[in-house]
């Protein structure tokens, strides 16, 4: 019997094996990866039911699903190019993967190949939505329908709960539904007595602030799709976005050009010099890019996300070969055999692909 880790390169075959066939994390990536362009379409699916249906409310969508929204609606240009960047990345490290089988000088072609790509789709989002910075993932979120026509139909219930209390007489049999209301009106719906219509079910006590801010628009609700994200402004402000989507591209070129000179003459050359290049790349971005200019709350949202995201180039290069790997090493030998195999299957992607610590 073959069972498969929760980590993905790595096959557990039978009680008394644990070790790697050949190809297995080839095997196993096509799996995530055709899971993950799998899921893509049926976003697509889902998008486009939405856009069928019935309008929501403005608060039932997220920013940032608005925003991607919009522009995926309006310039089929803007939805082609971000649907190739989401399949470049979901495929990226399956193609170093089937690269590296020719050798390293064809792994590495890949894989600067790959970043330049994905920097022309950064540039040409860039381009189309008239300079305004980067969302990460360029393409809407999925959009739950169930919970979205839950939030229609208490929306309506809610509009017309005045006119049925104006149009509702107390009876004695009123009084006894408003009493057994009372006892189990938190588990379902009260139906009216004479009209047969039904009042939504009443939050819980400590759930009612909670239940009221979410009824209630804010600013970046009403406002337009492209006022979410301002337009860039100043010289600055461009060359951090263009030097955040650059940086990953020129770490890929200096880190390929160190190692394959290093593995052509034999020498031993320090990989710090193309870490520090990428790191120093997306420092200036950020150094470039004041905070004073971030206005939008989406805006914040998405460079608190690059701030965490730079946690990773503590995963790449000669950071992770001289810091991080005898601390994962340390951990590894402490925690539990399960939590070390995950560790393990992991360590093995981090120190041989590339793009298991890229975006």
């Amino acid at each position: 019997m073959v069972v498969w880790c929760v980590a993905r390169p790595k096959l557990i075959c039978g009680p008394c094996c644990t070790g790697r066939f050949r190809d297995a994390e080839i095997a196993s990536e096509s799996i995530h990866s055709g899971v993950q362009l799998l899921s893509l379409y049926h976003d697509a699916l889902l998008r486009r039911a939405a856009s069928e249906s019935k309008p929501t409310t403005a608060h039932a969508s997220s920013p940032h699903s608005r925003y991607t929204r919009f522009w995926a609606a309006k310039s089929a240009l803007y939805r082609r190019v971000a649907c190739a960047l989401q399949i470049v990345q979901y495929t990226q490290l399956l193609c170093e993967m089937t690269a590296k089988r020719r050798g390293e000088k064809a792994r590495w072609r890949v894989v600067v190949l790959l970043e330049a790509v994905k920097a022309l789709c950064r540039l040409l989002l860039l381009r189309i939505t008239r300079s305004r910075p980067l969302l990460t993932p360029a393409l809407p979120e999925r959009v739950d329908i169930a919970e979205m026509a839950e939030t229609e139909e208490e929306d309506d219930k809610g509009r017309t709960l005045a006119e049925l209390m104006g149009e509702e007489t107390e009876g004695d049999e009123g009084e006894s539904n408003k009493a057994n209301n009372s006892e189990h009106g938190r588990k379902r719906d009260w139906s009216m007595p004479r009209t047969g219509m039904t009042l939504p079910t009443l939050p819980a006590t400590e759930d009612i602030s909670t239940y009221l801010l979410s009824r209630v628009l804010t600013a970046d609700d009403i406002k337009p799709a492209t006022k979410l994200l301002p337009q860039l402004r100043g010289t600055a402000a461009h060359a951090a976005e263009v030097l955040h989507i650059l940086a990953p591209l020129m770490y890929a070129i200096a880190l390929a050009t160190t190692t394959l000179r290093n593995q052509k003459d034999g020498r031993k050359r320090s990989l710090w010099y193309p870490w520090l290049i990428g790191v120093g790349c997306e420092l200036a971005a950020r150094q470039l890019r004041d905070a004073g200019l971030r206005a939008s709350p989406l805006e914040r949202e998405e460079w608190n996300r690059r701030g965490w995201a730079m946690g990773w180039w503590a995963m790449r290069g000669a950071a992770y070969d001289t810091f991080v790997k005898g601390i994962v090493g340390g951990v590894k030998n402490r925690v539990p055999n399960i939590v070390g195999g995950i560790l393990e299957d992991y360590e093995y992607l981090w120190e041989n692909y590339y793009f298991s610590t890229s975006d």
